[in-house]
């Protein structure tokens, strides 16, 4: 309890300071006696994407230890399966056909390919999760060519949007939204703590599980469906943000152990906070030009992949 109250106090930290960070300097006690312009700013421009960043943060990083649970492999993230090039391809159809619902054609995307990947490694009784791993890496390969069409065949004007959201990015959205999102976000998550026992049983084998009482393919469909939909209405509204998923379930893990009871928990909290960091920084490295939070995460997450592939592959000569 005592790491995940420093967890917490990170995260809480974060929340704090920032949305006081940013190209224009502002006063907290001038946003909250409504003097303009630091009230618009800090209501309407940056709380409400600190927010949308702690909430996506903390989505993808509890989605990256069900997956790693599931598969058995610290390797797995919310975009190993596919899922995520999935609502991109409905994204970027969105945007070529001239739907607003962008959002809504994401959803849809990453719902497909979830069923599909479901279907393929759905094995009688059993979930394949190799043939889950394999399933994923080739939507991936699928979504990537389609995404590549669509883009050579959209206008100029398109051709820009699209790039833009495939780099991933935060922006400021309505409280409704955010309200939505949240409610999303927290309940999916409240469910996959409340099964942490089970998942440590899961990360041992679907036998070992299964000898212990737990209903190993039942469990690991309910941890595909929540984390997809987690990566599913994360990347509806902030574009593919990739290696969240990576980087702070692996980093905890070396720190607290395989411990889902505290790993998990520890994720939501530090996963948030981790996003919240990557987008401030995206927003003062270049300021007043942001860099999209994608490619931060993206600059921090794959060095980070490469040494831990470089530690699997001397462990496994060793």
């Amino acid at each position: 309890m005592r790491k995940v109250f420093w967890c917490a106090i990170t995260l809480l930290v974060v929340s704090l300071l920032a949305p006081l960070i940013g190209s224009a300097h502002i006063s907290l006690q001038s946003a909250i006696a409504g003097v303009s312009p630091d009230h618009e700013i800090f209501f309407y421009a940056r709380l409400p994407r600190v927010l949308l960043s702690l909430l996506a943060g903390a989505a993808l990083a509890v989605t990256g230890v069900v997956f790693q649970a599931i598969l058995r492999d610290p390797l797995a993230e919310p975009y190993t399966l596919g899922v995520s090039s999935g609502a991109s391809v409905g994204a970027v159809l969105a945007v070529c056909l001239g739907f607003r619902a962008t959002s809504l054609a994401a959803l849809v995307g990453a719902v497909a390919v979830m069923v599909v990947v479901l279907g393929m490694a759905n094995e009688g009784r059993r979930m394949s999760s190799f043939t889950l791993l394999l399933t994923g890496v080739t939507m991936n390969s699928l979504c990537f060519a389609i995404i590549l069409f669509l883009h050579s065949v959209a206008s100029f004007a398109q051709s820009f949007a699209i790039s833009r959201w495939l780099m991933g990015g935060l922006d400021a959205v309505e409280y409704s939204t955010l309200a939505w999102f949240a409610v999303v976000i927290l309940a999916v998550c409240a469910v996959v703590i409340g099964y942490a026992p089970a998942w440590n049983l899961i990360s041992l084998g679907e036998e070992w599980a299964s000898s212990r009482g737990v209903k190993a393919g039942a469990i690991t469909v309910l941890g595909f469906l929540a984390g997809s939909v987690l990566t599913a209405v994360v990347t509806s509204l902030c574009g593919p943000i990739g290696f969240v998923g990576l980087i702070v379930p692996h980093a905890l893990r070396l720190w607290l152990g395989a411990d889902h009871r505290v790993l998990l928990p520890c994720s939501f909290l530090l996963g948030a906070a981790f996003l919240g960091v990557c987008d401030t920084l995206s927003r003062v490295v270049l300021s007043p030009v942001e860099i999209p939070v994608g490619v931060v995460t993206a600059m921090c997450g794959a060095p980070f992949f490469l040494w831990l592939l470089r530690t699997r592959r001397r462990s496994a000569w060793q």
